[in-house]
């Protein structure tokens, strides 16, 4: 599966807690599908069950220079 690739899950959740994260999701001015996936995201790489992403290339006014 490619990194960018979504797939469609229906998740059934307990109403207290759709409820706290949709607060939270508008907090941080996320949707609460992306919060719900920042919030699994990051539970996953505290658990290491997540493969860590290649890191991305970061270009320096160094490097336009040159």
């Amino acid at each position: 599966m490619s990194e960018n690739s979504k797939k469609n899950y229906p998740l059934r959740i307990h109403a207290d807690i759709l409820d706290a994260m949709k607060r939270w999701s508008d907090d941080e001015l996320r949707s609460l599908n992306a919060q719900i996936e920042y919030v699994l995201r990051d539970a996953l790489r505290r658990a290491n069950r997540l493969k860590e992403q290649e890191p991305r290339a970061i270009i320096t006014d160094k490097q336009t220079d040159e």
